[in-house]
């Protein structure tokens, strides 16, 4: 995920999303790389940690996705592993919300889920990217089915409440007209000469080819409303059959419209390397993962243990905790080695021993606000009035966007919508200062104003802002440039006996595949300390 942190004027998201709509997503996303928000996963297959390490003794802190892979690498490589928890299940962030779940965020706000069975909303990640190898590796290693994710959807909606009087517009509409009226225009710079010097005569006469095919030009590389340019944006009147099933022509938005409404800013959410098809969920919510994870390691988990000190010396670590089920009751769990995966907020308020490196970049990285609320609907309305099958409308008020469903299309019944997702930035502080009730209210009012039926449809909701999240008070660590240049190999490193894991320590912030990457990776360092002695 990217941060929406100012940048020289400008957030980093519209930074990213003009130089995607100007130089084409490859350049994009090298400049993500530059800024350490985004990179290739460099998963290979799985590790394999060859070595006796003659009985080491390793304690693990968090049960996410990063801490269990640590324990099933390094119990089958034999090491004696435990994990300490400070939740009461298993999964970290890793997590789905479903009808009869209660959650108590800071502040003592407990909400109860009042989902129908079947229904769920994934608080924290909701899609995994097919360039995520390592994720995916474990999914098929556990056997955890998969289903596409739909991202982009051409018939959802663009919506802005200053432009075309505050109705929405469907996104094959922007996109093909906002292609067309762009590649008219470099088609008569093309044809006036303009490019000569730029191009061979050559590649302008193919150019021309291009833009034609590409922006659905007429014979004169004109960009105007007829059947082939309604081929591309929808029709007014679709074909059918029989008497009076001609088509009719859609009419086009003109460019100025589109450039002042600026809905062609989130088109570039649907070029991005990390949203690009194929993406996908577990089938029947993203703790699945998780789930099939602590199959393997749950005998390795002490549950409710907050962990408030980590010691360490030349021989081991001791990490006391108190027991949540106990308040006042601490307990001590030493090991020879130590893998802490605890979020950096939550570790930077804990009494741990470690040099003034990492102390240092322990308390540099701040984590990104956001908020999101999932609503029950009594009917899928989206498909059944609008046709709109997965999928996410953009919009610019506070909530975001609206992602549908991406499972039991076409289907009877009721169906959650994610109602709300804001990252960072006013909305997102605005939001979590509300509380559940109103934040779930927020949402189906501005929802209204993309799809009226949510006053009648809606049944109830729930809401999770990550920075009141007790166990990780934030969503994710938000590196900028210049702290990753100082701090970030400082945290990656083995200090004495603790090695740090995590989306934190890696170049992927903000996905399970950055944390996995990261726990192999400190694991693998580790055993190869270990087995220097």
């Amino acid at each position: 995920m990217l941060s929406d942190e100012p940048n020289a004027g400008m957030r980093r998201r519209d930074l990213l999303k003009l130089i995607g709509m100007t130089a084409g997503s490859a350049a994009m996303y090298q400049a993500m790389t530059s800024m350490g928000l985004a990179a290739t996963s460099d998963y290979t297959g799985p590790i394999k940690l060859e070595g006796d390490p003659k009985g080491a003794s390793v304690l693990i802190l968090g049960a996410g996705l990063a801490g269990m892979a640590a324990a099933l690498e390094l119990r089958q490589a034999g090491y004696k592993v435990k994990i300490l928890e400070f939740n009461n299940r298993a999964g970290g962030r890793n997590w789905t919300l479903r009808g009869g779940d209660t959650y108590t965020e800071l502040g003592g706000a407990t909400q109860k889920c009042e989902f129908d069975e079947g229904l769920y909303l994934n608080p924290g990640p909701w899609r995994i990217p097919f360039h995520h190898h390592g994720l995916l590796d474990y999914c098929k290693r556990f056997g955890v089915q998969l289903e596409p994710f739909q991202q982009f959807n051409h018939n959802a909606y663009l919506h802005s409440t200053k432009a075309f009087g505050g109705k929405p517009q469907r996104v094959r509409e922007i996109k093909t007209d906002f292609q067309g009226h762009t590649s008219e225009l470099l088609a008569k710079v093309t044809q006036k000469g303009h490019l000569e010097g730029m191009v061979t005569e050559e590649d302008q006469e193919i150019l021309l080819e291009a833009l034609r095919s590409w922006g659905a030009l007429d014979k004169d590389y004109g960009y105007k409303a007829s059947l082939h340019s309604s081929e591309f944006r929808g029709y007014k009147k679709d074909p059918g059959g029989g008497i009076g099933a001609e088509p009719v022509p859609s009419d086009i938005i003109g460019l100025s419209d589109i450039l002042s409404s600026r809905l062609w800013g989130s088109l570039a959410n649907f070029a991005l390397y990390e949203f690009q098809t194929t993406m996908f969920q577990p089938v029947g919510g993203m703790d699945r993962i998780g789930q099939a994870f602590a199959k393997e390691v749950g005998d390795l988990i002490t549950f409710n243990a907050k962990v408030t000190k980590i010691d360490q010396n030349e021989n081991g670590v001791t990490v006391t905790y108190e027991d949540a089920e106990n308040p006042g009751a601490m307990n001590e769990e030493s090991a020879d080695w130590c893998v802490c995966t605890i979020p950096l907020t939550i570790l930077s308020q804990i009494d741990i021993q470690v040099g003034g490196p990492m102390q240092a970049a322990i308390a540099a990285v701040p984590y990104v606000s956001a908020v999101k609320v999932g609503l029950q609907m009594k009917r899928r309305f989206w498909e059944e009035d609008e046709k709109i099958f997965g999928g996410i409308s953009y919009t610019d008020q506070p909530i975001s966007q609206i992602s549908y469903p991406s499972t039991d299309y076409n289907s009877k019944g009721k169906g959650v919508l994610l109602g709300c997702y804001t990252w960072n930035g006013p909305n997102s502080y605005e939001f979590t200062a509300m509380s559940p009730e109103e934040r779930v209210r927020n949402a189906v009012e501005q929802g209204a104003l993309i799809h009226p039926q949510y006053k009648d449809e809606f049944e109830n909701g729930i809401a999770v802002a990550w920075h009141r999240s007790p166990f990780t008070l934030g969503c994710s660590g938000d590196w900028t440039e210049e702290a990753r240049k100082e701090h970030y190999n400082n945290l990656c490193q083995i200090d004495g006996r603790i090695v740090l894991a995590g989306e934190h320590a890696s170049y992927i912030p903000a996905w399970q595949e950055g944390a996995i990457l990261s726990s192999l990776d400190a694991i693998t360092r580790l055993h190869q300390r270990v087995l220097q002695g």
